[in-house]
């Protein structure tokens, strides 16, 4: 039987004049591929991202028939009254015209469920006994706020804390889980009895009282490079019904590090039931890289060898994130290993540095864009390993940003201080963007992943800046 004949959607896409050149390039690349017949209406705007949806009610007319029409992503105001008042559905596109491929492709996907994890984060916070009681409410909210589960104190060796108790107790009224990194059995005891529930850590050296405590102990090796050194305790504690964690200790880069990754994997051979934990801070707080990459590849470590808890802290500059990381980290790895996928374009917290793609317009739509601008605002590119400006004065480009703007304002001169200051900020993030290879739109902030999600938060665009201006 023959099958039923669909005609190619017919699509019109709405634009100003100054983006019909690169969006017609854009629409061919795919019109053959995705099947779709498109027409493009060019209205008297210069810029797209200007239009509203009072303009178009106005300037708009329709002289066929269209399965949707497309308008720039950027248009502000209700769609619906363009629906009704032309009898077809509206949409808005993508905000950047280069993504219009992945816009007009097959419907995305369920987006993957990254809110499940197995992994237990235990935040330290270092030297708690020189901090005031405030500082410590402070770091540990920050730490539960960054995805957090258990705050350890952590104690100084060589010295007694006589407020270990007091402090876990003031925690624990706050609604904090709390765990104690200290050898000093006063200091452990006094937290165990206000309320703290793990402590870090047992061996030869203190289980004989640590198998007393009403708390959850780690087991450590009594010698690091020897895992059957940690078997003495783990036979005492079994005896004893005590509950314990193993953690076969992970040795800084240059001393063991590769040895002890594979004492985490025969500990797992050898004791496959055993809960253990992995201290990731060795590795993240002392190796000078930035820690995401770090903190990911550990989590899918430990996420492969059912290794369900990790502590970490945050006190090196390049590990500033480091819970939100490993928060981010556990959520993805737990997806990833479950459903035999690759960690790839399901989430791009952890991409900070670069981004995940980049855009940019090919030489001839520059010089189109170019010849086209009949106006003195100035749009600012990132092509060709080179920042570009243009207005109807000039297209100028570079590295230099002092010689680039010294070179715009002789042949545009800039009289208001304002437009000066803007200009200066948006070469600044184009030669950012640059240098790392990060996406730049104008009027845009640059993405910095989870590493700036507060920023995100309150910096208005470009566009809303303007709107609060006026």
């Amino acid at each position: 039987m023959v099958g039923e004949y669909t005609s190619p959607e017919r699509i019109l896409f709405v634009t100003g004049r100054l983006a019909e050149f690169s969006l017609k390039r854009v629409l061919d690349d795919i019109q053959t591929e995705r099947k779709f017949h498109y027409q493009i209406c060019v209205l008297g705007i210069s810029v797209a991202a200007l239009m509203h949806v009072d303009w178009l009610c106005r300037r708009l007319s329709l002289s066929e028939s269209f399965d949707r029409v497309v308008i720039p992503g950027w248009c502000q105001g209700d769609l619906n009254r363009l629906t009704q008042q032309f009898e077809t559905p509206f949409e808005r596109g993508p905000k950047d015209l280069f993504d219009l491929p992945s816009f007009l492709g097959t419907p995305p996907a369920t987006p993957p469920d990254l809110q499940q994890f197995d992994i237990e984060i235990l935040a330290e916070i270092n030297h708690a006994p020189r901090m005031t009681d405030q500082q410590i409410i402070t770091a540990a909210e920050d730490y539960r706020q960054a995805g957090a589960d258990i705050i350890d104190l952590g104690c100084i060796p060589g010295e007694s804390w006589s407020r270990a108790g007091d402090v876990t107790g003031l925690l624990r009224q706050s609604g904090f889980r709390v765990s104690i990194d200290s050898f000093d059995r006063s200091e452990v005891e006094a937290a165990v009895a206000q309320g703290a529930e793990l402590v870090l850590s047992c061996n030869a050296t203190n289980r004989e009282w640590a198998v007393d405590l009403d708390a959850e102990l780690v087991v450590i090796p009594d010698t690091l490079e020897e895992l059957e050194s940690a078997e003495a305790s783990l036979e005492l504690l079994t005896q004893r019904d005590c509950r314990f964690r193993l953690d076969p200790i992970l040795e800084p880069i240059g001393h063991g590090f590769t040895a002890s990754l594979n004492r985490y994997i025969t500990a797992r051979k050898r004791w496959p039931q055993a809960e253990m934990m992995m201290g990731i801070g060795n590795l993240s707080e002392l190796t000078e890289v930035d820690s995401a990459g770090v903190n990911l590849l550990l989590t899918a470590v430990c996420q492969e060898l059912a290794i369900y808890s990790v502590l970490t802290t945050q006190v090196i500059n390049w590990s500033r994130t480091a819970v939100a990381e490993l928060d981010a980290a556990r959520k993805l790895m737990s997806h990833c290993i479950r459903n035999h996928v690759l960690p790839k374009h399901l989430d791009s917290q952890l991409l900070m540095l670069r981004d995940p793609r980049v855009h940019a317009m090919d030489e001839p739509e520059l010089l189109e864009l170019a010849r086209n601008i009949r106006d003195p605002n100035f749009r600012i590119l990132v092509c060709g390993g080179q920042i570009h400006v243009m207005n109807r004065d000039g297209h100028w480009q570079g590295r230099d940003l002092y010689q680039l703007f010294a070179q715009i304002v002789e042949d545009s001169p800039i009289a208001d201080p304002s437009h000066a200051f803007y200009l200066g900020t948006e070469l600044a993030n184009a030669l950012t963007a640059l240098e790392l290879g990060k996406q730049y739109r104008q009027d845009q902030p640059l993405r910095w992943g989870l590493a700036a999600r507060s920023v995100e938060r309150v910096e208005p665009d470009g566009h809303q800046r303007r709107k609060q201006r006026s």
